[in-house]
Protein backbone atom coordinates (compact mmCIF):
# COMPACT_ATOMS: atom_id res chain seq x y z
CA UNK A 1 0.00 0.00 0.00
CA UNK A 2 3.00 2.70 1.23
CA UNK A 3 3.97 1.85 -2.44
CA UNK A 4 1.12 3.09 -4.49
CA UNK A 5 0.52 5.72 -2.19
CA UNK A 6 4.21 7.05 -3.01
CA UNK A 7 3.71 6.97 -6.29
CA UNK A 8 0.46 8.66 -6.35
CA UNK A 9 1.84 11.76 -4.55
CA UNK A 10 4.83 11.51 -5.91
CA UNK A 11 2.49 11.80 -9.52
CA UNK A 12 1.20 15.22 -8.88
CA UNK A 13 4.65 16.49 -7.09
CA UNK A 14 6.00 15.20 -10.76
CA UNK A 15 3.41 16.38 -12.92
CA UNK A 16 3.53 19.97 -11.05
CA UNK A 17 6.58 20.25 -10.35
CA UNK A 18 8.56 18.36 -13.11
CA UNK A 19 11.79 16.13 -11.91
CA UNK A 20 13.87 18.89 -10.72
CA UNK A 21 11.46 20.38 -8.43
CA UNK A 22 10.19 17.54 -7.16
CA UNK A 23 11.76 16.32 -4.01
CA UNK A 24 11.63 13.13 -2.20
CA UNK A 25 11.46 14.82 1.08
CA UNK A 26 8.13 16.71 0.29
CA UNK A 27 7.06 13.39 -1.58
CA UNK A 28 7.44 11.44 2.16
CA UNK A 29 5.88 14.14 4.36
CA UNK A 30 2.94 13.87 2.17
CA UNK A 31 2.74 10.73 2.44
CA UNK A 32 3.63 10.24 6.02
CA UNK A 33 6.23 8.66 6.38
CA UNK A 34 10.61 9.28 6.86
CA UNK A 35 11.96 10.13 3.52
CA UNK A 36 14.53 7.17 4.14
CA UNK A 37 11.19 5.08 3.90
CA UNK A 38 10.78 5.30 0.06
CA UNK A 39 14.11 3.70 -0.36
CA UNK A 40 12.53 0.40 1.13
CA UNK A 41 10.42 0.32 -1.95
CA UNK A 42 12.45 2.22 -4.53
CA UNK A 43 16.09 2.84 -5.09
CA UNK A 44 15.92 6.46 -5.82
CA UNK A 45 14.38 8.67 -7.29
CA UNK A 46 15.14 8.10 -10.83
CA UNK A 47 13.98 4.64 -10.14
CA UNK A 48 10.59 6.04 -8.55
CA UNK A 49 10.33 8.39 -11.75
CA UNK A 50 10.72 6.07 -14.00
CA UNK A 51 8.26 3.83 -12.89
CA UNK A 52 5.74 6.50 -12.98
CA UNK A 53 6.69 7.05 -16.45
CA UNK A 54 5.90 3.33 -17.67
CA UNK A 55 2.57 2.95 -15.57
CA UNK A 56 1.02 6.38 -16.96
CA UNK A 57 2.34 5.47 -20.27
CA UNK A 58 0.43 2.19 -19.81
CA UNK A 59 -2.41 4.12 -19.01
CA UNK A 60 -2.33 6.75 -21.70
CA UNK A 61 -2.16 4.01 -24.09
CA UNK A 62 -5.10 1.79 -22.73
CA UNK A 63 -7.17 5.51 -22.86
CA UNK A 64 -6.66 5.34 -26.54
CA UNK A 65 -7.25 1.82 -26.67
CA UNK A 66 -10.74 2.19 -24.90
CA UNK A 67 -11.38 5.41 -26.80
CA UNK A 68 -10.91 3.82 -30.04
CA UNK A 69 -13.17 0.77 -29.02
CA UNK A 70 -15.45 2.59 -27.37
CA UNK A 71 -16.06 5.09 -30.46
CA UNK A 72 -15.27 2.57 -33.31
CA UNK A 73 -19.04 3.33 -35.03
CA UNK A 74 -18.43 7.21 -35.28
CA UNK A 75 -16.95 8.49 -38.97
CA UNK A 76 -12.98 8.88 -38.55
CA UNK A 77 -13.57 12.59 -39.07
CA UNK A 78 -15.50 12.31 -35.63
CA UNK A 79 -13.47 9.66 -34.09
CA UNK A 80 -10.43 11.59 -34.69
CA UNK A 81 -11.86 14.97 -33.92
CA UNK A 82 -13.23 13.80 -30.91
CA UNK A 83 -10.04 11.89 -29.71
CA UNK A 84 -8.30 15.20 -29.96
CA UNK A 85 -10.65 16.83 -27.68
CA UNK A 86 -10.91 14.20 -25.33
CA UNK A 87 -6.89 13.85 -24.93
CA UNK A 88 -7.21 18.09 -24.29
CA UNK A 89 -9.45 17.34 -21.43
CA UNK A 90 -7.60 14.69 -19.96
CA UNK A 91 -4.45 16.72 -19.78
CA UNK A 92 -6.68 19.58 -18.33
CA UNK A 93 -8.06 16.95 -15.53
CA UNK A 94 -5.57 14.14 -15.38
CA UNK A 95 -2.38 14.64 -13.17
CA UNK A 96 -1.73 11.15 -15.08
CA UNK A 97 -1.37 12.65 -18.65
CA UNK A 98 0.18 15.76 -17.34
CA UNK A 99 2.75 14.00 -16.10
CA UNK A 100 2.99 12.29 -19.31
CA UNK A 101 3.15 14.87 -21.68
CA UNK A 102 5.43 17.00 -19.69
CA UNK A 103 8.29 14.18 -19.37
CA UNK A 104 7.85 13.55 -22.86
CA UNK A 105 8.62 16.76 -23.56
CA UNK A 106 10.91 17.89 -20.75
CA UNK A 107 13.05 15.30 -19.64
CA UNK A 108 15.34 15.03 -17.13
CA UNK A 109 18.44 15.54 -19.14
CA UNK A 110 20.07 12.29 -17.40
CA UNK A 111 17.46 9.97 -18.38
CA UNK A 112 16.61 11.78 -22.09
CA UNK A 113 17.26 8.23 -24.22
CA UNK A 114 15.48 6.23 -21.72
CA UNK A 115 12.41 8.49 -22.02
CA UNK A 116 12.56 9.13 -25.48
CA UNK A 117 12.94 5.67 -26.22
CA UNK A 118 9.61 4.94 -24.39
CA UNK A 119 8.43 8.13 -25.69
CA UNK A 120 8.73 7.24 -29.56
CA UNK A 121 7.23 3.16 -28.79
CA UNK A 122 4.02 5.13 -27.75
CA UNK A 123 3.95 6.85 -30.66
CA UNK A 124 4.59 4.15 -33.00
CA UNK A 125 1.99 2.02 -31.14
CA UNK A 126 -1.08 4.76 -32.04
CA UNK A 127 0.37 5.19 -35.43
CA UNK A 128 -0.12 1.30 -35.87
CA UNK A 129 -3.75 1.45 -34.20
CA UNK A 130 -4.64 4.91 -36.68
CA UNK A 131 -3.27 2.88 -39.57
CA UNK A 132 -6.30 0.45 -40.26
CA UNK A 133 -8.66 2.96 -39.12
CA UNK A 134 -7.46 5.01 -41.85
CA UNK A 135 -6.97 1.66 -44.63
CA UNK A 136 -10.77 1.15 -43.64
CA UNK A 137 -11.99 5.50 -44.51
CA UNK A 138 -9.78 4.96 -47.70
CA UNK A 139 -11.74 1.72 -48.78
CA UNK A 140 -15.15 3.64 -47.67
CA UNK A 141 -14.40 6.66 -49.73
CA UNK A 142 -14.27 9.04 -46.81
CA UNK A 143 -10.40 9.58 -47.38
CA UNK A 144 -9.11 10.67 -50.44
CA UNK A 145 -7.27 7.78 -52.21
CA UNK A 146 -4.42 9.38 -52.96
CA UNK A 147 -3.48 9.90 -49.09
CA UNK A 148 -2.43 6.57 -47.93
CA UNK A 149 -3.30 5.02 -44.36
CA UNK A 150 0.36 5.84 -43.30
CA UNK A 151 0.76 9.38 -44.47
CA UNK A 152 -2.43 9.94 -42.80
CA UNK A 153 -1.82 8.37 -39.91
CA UNK A 154 1.63 10.14 -39.54
CA UNK A 155 -0.36 13.71 -40.43
CA UNK A 156 -2.44 13.05 -37.43
CA UNK A 157 0.12 12.58 -34.86
CA UNK A 158 1.52 15.65 -36.03
CA UNK A 159 -1.59 17.51 -35.48
CA UNK A 160 -1.86 15.72 -32.14
CA UNK A 161 1.97 16.81 -31.26
CA UNK A 162 0.62 20.41 -31.97
CA UNK A 163 -2.10 20.12 -29.93
CA UNK A 164 0.18 18.77 -27.01
CA UNK A 165 2.77 21.75 -27.43
CA UNK A 166 0.55 24.16 -27.21
CA UNK A 167 -1.26 22.45 -23.95
CA UNK A 168 2.28 22.46 -22.49
CA UNK A 169 3.07 25.90 -23.51
CA UNK A 170 0.14 27.97 -23.92
CA UNK A 171 -2.58 26.72 -22.08
CA UNK A 172 -6.59 25.46 -22.70
CA UNK A 173 -7.63 28.27 -24.40
CA UNK A 174 -4.81 28.61 -27.25
CA UNK A 175 -4.84 25.02 -27.52
CA UNK A 176 -8.04 24.64 -28.45
CA UNK A 177 -7.44 28.08 -31.26
CA UNK A 178 -4.47 25.79 -32.35
CA UNK A 179 -6.58 22.30 -32.48
CA UNK A 180 -9.39 24.16 -34.39
CA UNK A 181 -7.29 25.57 -37.11
CA UNK A 182 -4.97 22.47 -37.58
CA UNK A 183 -8.28 20.57 -37.82
CA UNK A 184 -9.54 22.02 -40.24
CA UNK A 185 -6.64 22.18 -42.68
CA UNK A 186 -5.43 18.76 -42.20
CA UNK A 187 -9.32 16.80 -42.82
CA UNK A 188 -9.36 19.35 -45.90
CA UNK A 189 -6.38 18.12 -47.02
CA UNK A 190 -7.61 14.15 -46.27
CA UNK A 191 -11.35 14.16 -46.93
CA UNK A 192 -12.22 12.64 -50.21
Amino acid sequence: MTASRIKEVALTQFALNGYEGASLADIAAEVGIKKQSIYTHFKGKDELFLALFDDVQKKELNFVVDYLDRHKDLSIDKLLYRFLIQYKDCYEQDDNTKFFLRVAFFPPSHLYDEIVKQGYAYLDTIEAMLIPLFEQAISAGSINKDVSSDTAAVAFLAVLDGMFVELLFGGSDRSLKRLEASWFVFWRGIQA
